[in-house]
């Protein structure tokens, strides 16, 4: 299916597509009727409309809308959901980043901060061309795709395939490519065999950030864009869990006897992969954890402070509906005292206390917390 531009004027007295909701000088509903001076506004289209056209679920259109504001620009409380002519071009622009590698808030910002060809300068607002807003043009800066699109890919009249039987991974190792056919072909045990390969060749960190991970990302994107894909992201996550937790219990012997971290999801969080790998890494350090599962109610989260006397708590948060910064200041105080940890994208934009450090990544997150229990330790 291809897709075609959006005209730049509709031609006079366009007769309504049958079942066409008109308005009552007989347009069709989002497109103004003909003005005195004979000018006709360009077709605002639905949502279900702008899915089709796009090869998504409308369920992905909502999300980008509701996650990153790319909804329609002229919508109005109690009236229907229309997108012009810029609404889809920015929708257009940020699927195509998706497609060379972005992740979802990365093409979002640069959908929104790439600028639109004038639609008065001979081609349609949202059709690319030479001099149009391409991936990695616009006021945002440059944006981190793998290579530039060729200009048969920003043809507007190639399908866009967002589905098929391979995940996008431009760029990734060969591994990661295994696990991603793996992964698509619900081939859990080659999953685990593969990312167990990976540690025993790279180490926990490496295996995470060079193949775990970028797998999750693309299939994440790919739910982004179709909506499906969520048997894919469990099957893998429960295979990495298999694989960390066993490292973790290989590990286990050669854990000091120290306070231990305490490692939980904050209340309503049911993510908790990242967790599982950061403490394969801290066991294979040496380093005492105790692993407090997803969605632990805060209750249950003081109980274990007050009981096991933690060197550090960090708390996990995927999303900000679970980034409570409430629940550090809730926390019961021991002495000698612990460090608090905001791990995960949910704390990004949550305003902390100075005493709570944030752990961005899988590399920061386990030196900080090794490094602080060293200094406990030697205390």
């Amino acid at each position: 299916m291809t897709t075609q531009p959006l005209p730049e004027h509709a031609p006079e007295r366009a007769r309504p597509a049958p079942g066409a909701d008109v308005d009552q000088h007989g347009a069709p509903e989002g497109r103004m009727a003909n003005t005195p001076s004979g000018v006709v506004d360009t077709p605002r289209l639905t949502v279900a409309a702008v899915a089709r056209r796009l090869g998504v679920a409308p369920a992905t259109l909502r999300t980008w809308d509701r996650r990153y504001g790319l909804g329609p620009s002229a919508h109005t409380p109690g009236a229907h959901r229309r997108y012009g002519a810029a609404d889809i071009a920015r929708l257009e622009l940020m699927q195509r980043a998706l497609l060379q590698g972005a992740s979802p808030a990365e093409a979002a910002r640069h959908a929104l901060a790439a600028r639109l060809p004038d639609p008065g300068a001979g081609r349609p607002v949202g059709v690319p061309g030479r001099g149009a807003a391409e991936p990695g043009a616009g006021e945002g800066g440059p944006l981190l795709l793998a290579g530039r699109p060729s200009d048969d890919e920003l043809d507007l009249g190639a399908r866009v395939r967002v589905g098929g039987r391979v995940l996008r991974l431009p760029g990734a190792s060969r591994r990661a490519r295994g696990v991603g056919r793996a992964a698509l072909s619900m081939d859990a045990p080659a999953v685990r065999r593969l990312v167990d390969e990976a540690i025993a060749a790279d180490g926990l960190v490496r295996a995470w950030n060079d193949v775990v991970r970028p797998v999750l990302c693309a299939v994440a994107e790919r739910w982004e864009s179709t909506g499906a894909g969520v048997e894919i992201e469990h099957l893998v996550s429960e295979a990495v869990t298999a694989v960390y937790g066993a490292r973790s219990l290989a590990a286990a012997r050669s854990v000091a006897d120290t306070r231990p971290v305490l490692l939980a999801s904050a209340p309503g969080e049911w993510h908790h992969l990242p967790l599982a790998v950061l403490a394969a890494v801290l066991a294979e350090r040496g380093v005492a954890y105790r692993p407090l599962g997803p969605n632990l109610p805060l209750d249950a989260l003081a109980a274990a402070v007050r009981r096991t006397a933690p060197a550090a708590v960090v708390l996990w948060a995927q999303g900000p509906g679970t980034a409570d910064p409430d629940l550090f200041a809730a926390l019961p105080r021991t002495r000698p005292r612990f460090r608090s940890f905001a791990a995960g994208p949910g704390w990004t934009d949550i305003v902390l206390a100075p005493r709570i450090g944030r752990l961005d990544s899988l590399t920061s997150a386990a030196d900080a917390v090794t490094n602080l229990i060293l200094i406990t330790h030697k205390n």
